[in-house]
């Protein structure tokens, strides 16, 4: 089983960026535990981060027949990104969007997600830890069976 791990806007800057809400973990340190966790369940968790609209639109179009899942934190992204959607929905790759923080908790512009509609799930206010929960979804769907999770 191989995931996209897909991270837009910032979150590069993970460690840096206000650690009080995204805590003082790197972002290399991150897909390093998400690459582990992976492999521990004998899977591929691959990562890819960009700051720019397009080149995370290009990742979820070469993900068909490539991965069996993604799991994106849009960041911005998520609460106008209407091209992330479409790209979500042109694809035959479920998707889990994931948010560090709880996003129902902070400013009313970041309440609504516009690319969650795409998605199979929507994980936030786990801290990094929603990822994990995101790849454990997919490791366990493929465990027991795709038709299980419909």
């Amino acid at each position: 089983m191989k995931i996209l791990v897909l991270n837009g806007p910032n979150l590069n800057l993970l460690g840096k960026r206000e650690p009080g809400i995204y805590g003082d973990g790197s972002y290399e340190a991150l897909c390093a535990h998400l690459r582990a966790f992976a492999a521990a369940h004998g899977a591929q968790a691959d990562c890819v981060q960009s700051n720019h609209e397009g080149a995370l639109i290009d990742a979820i179009h070469a993900a068909g027949g490539v991965y069996d899942g993604i799991v994106m934190n849009p960041g911005a992204f998520t609460h106008y990104s209407y091209a992330i959607l479409d790209a979500l929905k042109a694809v035959d790759v479920p998707c889990i969007e994931v948010h560090i923080s709880n996003i129902h908790q902070r400013e009313e512009f970041r309440h609504k997600s516009v690319t969650a509609p795409a998605c199979v799930g929507q994980i936030c206010g786990l801290g990094p830890f929603g990822y994990e929960a995101a790849l454990s979804y997919f490791l366990s769907r493929e465990k027991v069976g795709k038709e299980s999770f419909h």
